[in-house]
């Protein structure tokens, strides 16, 4: 049985292959960005992009913190989750406005 990498399958009647699945840096092309927190973290300083609430609480489970740490990250998490999703509503209202 050969095994092969995903980006190398070109048998497959998929249609072209997405350019996402060529080597390309992690954060320029590949929509998984948001398993890396150094990435995220770089966004939002950049282009002030705030992760998907879902995608941080990822992040916060494979660092695998100890049990001080991941209390401390939870209470924060919470917070953030919360304003996410008030800011998510006010930004909705605001585009609803501006398109209206």
């Amino acid at each position: 049985m050969e095994l092969r990498a995903l980006g190398s399958v070109s048998n497959c009647n998929l249609g072209p292959k997405p350019a996402a699945f060529d080597a390309q840096p992690l954060n320029k092309i590949n929509p998984m960005y948001h398993y890396d927190p150094n990435t995220a973290l770089e966004e939002l300083t950049e282009d002030a992009i705030l992760p998907n609430p879902v995608h941080v609480r990822d992040m916060i489970l494979r660092k695998h913190p100890g049990p001080d740490k991941s209390l401390e990250l939870n209470r924060m998490f919470v917070e953030y989750q919360k304003f996410f999703g008030e800011t998510q509503k006010l930004g909705k209202e605001i585009l609803k406005e501006l398109a209206g």
